[in-house]
C-alpha cells in the first residue's frame, strides 16, 4: 500500500529496525509519502545505507542511524542525532523486534531478558524520547494537527498465546497495553498513540 505522493510533506519520522522486513517496508513508504526518514538499525548497515540511497534517488530524505534500541544511552544518542538532522520529528514507528524462541521450561534468562529488552523496554525508550521532543515543540499547525504521532508495532501475540514463544508473547502483550496508557496520558497534549498486530507476516523473521 503507497500512501498519496506528499501527504507527509514536511513531517520527519524515524522508524526503529528499518533495515528489513515490515519497517523497510513503512520507511520507503513513508519516504513515498514526503516525510523524511530516519533508517534505524542494528546490525544491517549495507542493507540500511541501501535502503537510504534508494530514497535520495527518488528525491527523498534519509539517512541511517546505528542504535540497540534496548540501550538508553544509545536511544538518547539517536534521537539526539535525528533531531540534529532533521530538527524535529514528527512520526516515531517503533518496529525493531526480534524472537529468541524456546520451550518455557528450557528458556534462559538471556533469551527472556533480550526478546523483553528489544520487544518492550525499547518501545518504551523510544517512545519516551518521541514524547519529550512533541511536548516541547508542540503542535505546528502548517504540518500536522497533532504535536506528534507514536505507532508501536505489536503482533495478533498480544492477545493470542503463543506456546513455545512466552518471552515473544509477553513483550507483545506489554506492548498493547503500554500505548493505551501512554495514548490515555498523551491525548490532553494532543500526541496521537496507537499500535498495529499485524499476523503472520513473509519477511526474514519468518
Amino acid at each position: 500500500m503507497s500512501y498519496p505522493p506528499y501527504l507527509l510533506k514536511g513531517q520527519k519520522a524515524l522508524v526503529t529496525g528499518a533495515s528489513s522486513g515490515i519497517g523497510e517496508a513503512i520507511a520507503r513508504n513513508l519516504a513515498t509519502s514526503g516525510a523524511a526518514v530516519a533508517i534505524n538499525y542494528h546490525s544491517e548497515a549495507e542493507s540500511a545505507h541501501k535502503i537510504v540511497d534508494d530514497i535520495k534517488a527518488n528525491n527523498g530524505e534519509a539517512f541511517a542511524i546505528q542504535a540497540d534500541v534496548s540501550k538508553e544511552d544509545q536511544v538518547k544518542a539517536m534521537f539526539s542525532k535525528t533531531l540534529q538532522e532533521f530538527g524535529t520529528i514528527d512520526i516515531l514507528v517503533s518496529n525493531a523486534g526480534i524472537q529468541k524462541d524456546s520451550a518455557f521450561i528450557d528458556m534462559t534468562i538471556e533469551q527472556w531478558n533480550a526478546v523483553i529488552g528489544i520487544n518492550l523496554t525499547g518501545q518504551f525508550l523510544c517512545a519516551r524520547e518521541a514524547a519529550k521532543e512533541f511536548l516541547r515543540r508542540g503542535v505546528k499547525p502548517n504540518i500536522s494537527c497533532a504535536a506528534g504521532k507514536i505507532i508501536c508495532m505489536s503482533s495478533v501475540h498480544e492477545v493470542i498465546p503463543w506456546a513455545g514463544h512466552v518471552n515473544y508473547a509477553t513483550s507483545k502483550g506489554g506492548i498493547n497495553m503500554m500505548m493505551k496508557s501512554i495514548a490515555q496520558e498523551l491525548a490532553p497534549h494532543k500526541i496521537r498513540v496507537n499500535s498495529i498486530a499485524p499476523g503472520a507476516i513473509k519477511t526474514p523473521i519468518n
